[in-house]
This record gives C-alpha cells, sequence and structure tokens, in this order.
C-alpha cells in the first residue's frame, strides 16, 4: 500500500513539474514573438513605397537608354524627377542632418534630370545618366534604402574617351545602358558587358 501511494506522488510530481515547464516554454515563445518586430529597424512602410516608386522610375530610365530611345530618354527622366520631388523625406526614421542631405541629393537628381532634357547628343545623355545613378546611389546609402536589393554597376568603356560609367540594377544581370541595342559602334553587341561593382541591402534580418 505504502509502495503504491509513493508511486502516485511521485507521478503527480512529474506530471506538475512537466506542466510548469510547457507553460513556461509557452510563455516564452509568446513573449519572443510579441517582441521580435521590435528588433527589426526599418524605414516606414510608406517611405519604402514612395522609394520603390523612385527606384522603379529610375530602372524604366536606364530601360529607355538600353532601346536608344531619346523619346522614352525624355518621358522616363521626368517621371523620374517628379517621383524624387514626392519622395516622403519627412517619413524618414533619421535625424535633421541626413534628411537635410536626402533633400540635397533629391534636388540634385531635378537637376540632373534638366541637364539630361537639354542634352541632344546621346553621349551627353549617357553622361546626365552616370551623374544622376551617382546622385542616387548616394541618397540610397544616406537614407538606407530597405526595401530590397539593388545592385551597383560599372561598364568600363560606357562613352566616347572609352572611360567608366556605372548604373543601378534590381538584379545581378547584365543589361548595359551605355553600349544599347543601337550603339554606333557595337550595335547590340555589348549589351552584357560590365560587372556587378556593389551590392546594397539595409533590410535587417533575425
Amino acid at each position: 500500500m505504502k509502495k503504491a501511494l509513493l508511486l502516485v506522488l511521485v507521478l503527480a510530481a512529474a506530471l506538475a513539474i512537466t506542466y510548469l515547464l510547457l507553460r513556461k516554454g509557452s510563455s516564452a515563445e509568446t513573449v519572443e514573438k510579441r517582441d521580435e518586430p521590435l528588433a527589426v529597424a526599418s524605414n516606414s512602410t510608406a517611405f519604402n513605397r514612395s522609394f520603390s516608386v523612385l527606384m522603379n522610375d529610375y530602372y524604366k530610365l536606364s530601360d529607355a537608354f538600353v532601346d536608344w530611345d531619346s523619346a522614352a530618354i525624355r518621358e522616363k527622366a521626368n517621371k523620374l524627377a517628379n517621383s524624387a520631388d514626392s519622395l516622403h523625406l519627412n517619413l524618414l526614421k533619421a535625424d535633421t542632418s541626413i534628411i537635410q542631405t536626402a533633400e540635397n541629393l533629391v534636388q540634385s537628381i531635378a537637376g540632373e534630370v534638366k541637364g539630361l532634357n537639354g542634352e541632344t547628343s546621346m553621349e551627353g545623355k549617357k553622361r546626365e545618366l552616370n551623374m544622376i545613378t551617382d546622385e542616387l546611389y548616394s541618397l540610397i546609402r544616406t537614407v538606407r534604402y530597405d526595401g530590397g536589393v539593388i545592385y551597383h554597376m560599372r561598364c568600363p568603356i560606357a562613352f566616347s574617351d572609352s572611360s567608366e560609367g556605372y548604373w543601378l540594377s534590381p538584379n545581378n544581370q547584365i543589361v548595359n545602358p551605355y553600349l544599347g541595342k543601337k550603339d554606333p559602334v557595337y550595335k547590340d553587341n555589348m549589351l552584357g558587358s560590365g560587372e556587378v561593382s556593389d551590392s546594397i541591402h539595409f533590410a535587417v534580418t533575425q
């Protein structure tokens, strides 16, 4: 009888300990899930959405250079200027000095677009694309855009004097806007020339 009673007490104690351990684990898991979003530092969804529009307009401008289409280049450049002007910098999670730097870069992009539209030669337009790319690349790093990976590409012979030029891409596939489909020297044979010089990805992962 005593042995049976002892066995019952041991089983009861084991069940109690098991219950407490399971409850503790469940509570810890609940706390962890609740706290997880606080561990991710990122820009607001609204800011990233407006910056995504800016990047997509830039990519369309780059595509217009690939097609060697002057009318499309002007159209896409104007859209890029508008999306830069509409960028929600007021929603940027940063101090005032960073926001001021970002505003200056946005103004520079708008200025380069005007310069691009004022150029009559494709050589001049390509040089403006390189300047726009440089300003946008700096802007991405200034605001630490975390909406996706952006690739910084290099063309070693972008211009007639064989100097280098850069462009941005949402993927690592080389489609060179400086040596487009109707390049007077290379035709479409150099579309795949160039290299990835950098990749930007500020998103925080757990």
